[in-house]
């Protein structure tokens, strides 16, 4: 019922019903700071895309020279106030750009798009005011499938997002360390845990990281996908986790969910 592809960090194309959807782009291999250590730099596959989804401000999220290299026409989805927050985004004129606040939808194809809300820092820069409200979406079509963009847990998480096959959630970050606003490795299973998907997928994690760091940054770069299927075997045994490496795919339309091209075999 869903094919997921995950380019790294929380790049992601969700396939359902003949419907192309690609989360928060970021197909560079270097951000200010950081540098891609892990998986092939996303290529022209990732940018067949019928409509791309942005969950907050954050550079690694709402990266505009990738949205610039999306196809004319395809619609962009933005949390309610980028515009006005973001205001280059404004010479995406080849692009459809739409806001949406949480509650609200968007139309794809066969697939509809519900923006809901999520628990992170709303800011363009590290400083500067709360403009606007971090989004998650739930993705409906031959199954639901939830991407969290960045969040932690809060109170009505369950109900906020309704029942969900497939979730896709991070569970790292691009540092040795997380901030408020995220979901570590354990918190994301304790999200399965609340949502009970029938599948999970962990992603913002084991991508990029800064400079200065090597080529082999340690375990806090990509043990979390390993310490995230563990958990929720524990917490949450009924949802089977699909740990892939960037650019793998799982198809979830059958069974379990086979694995392809660069997915991490033999993981729960």
């Amino acid at each position: 019922m869903a094919v997921i592809t995950w380019w790294g960090h929380a790049t992601v194309t969700v396939e359902d019903s003949g419907v192309r959807l690609l989360t928060d782009p970021l197909l560079t291999a270097r951000l200010a700071h950081l540098r891609r250590r892990r998986g092939p730099l996303p290529g022209a596959e990732a940018l067949r895309a019928d409509a791309a989804l942005v969950s907050h401000l954050h550079a690694d999220h709402l990266h505009l020279p990738s949205l610039r290299a999306l196809p004319p026409g395809t619609p962009v989805l933005l949390p309610r106030g980028a515009l006005r927050a973001v205001p280059s985004l404004r010479r995406l004129g080849h692009l459809r750009l739409a806001e949406l606040a949480p509650g609200e939808q968007f139309t794809v194809g066969a697939l509809v798009v519900r923006a809901v809300a999520a628990r992170h820092d709303g800011r363009r820069l590290p400083v500067g005011p709360q403009r606007v409200q971090p989004l998650g979406f739930v993705i409906r079509g031959a199954a639901t499938t939830y991407f969290a963009g960045d969040t932690d847990l809060f109170p009505g998480l369950a109900d906020e997002v309704g029942p969900c096959d497939h979730a896709l959630l991070p569970v790292g970050g691009w540092g040795p360390g997380l901030g408020p606003g995220h979901l570590d490795a354990g918190r994301a299973a304790e999200a399965v845990r609340v949502l009970a998907p029938r599948s999970a997928v962990p992603v913002h994690f084991g991508t990029f990281c800064p400079m200065g760091l090597g080529s082999r940054p340690g375990a806090w770069f990509d043990a979390p996908g390993r310490e995230f299927a563990r958990h929720a075997a524990r917490l949450a045994p009924g949802t089977a986790v699909h740990e892939l490496t960037p650019g793998g795919t799982v198809d979830l339309t059958v069974g379990p969910g086979v694995r392809t091209g660069g997915a991490e075999d033999g993981r729960r």
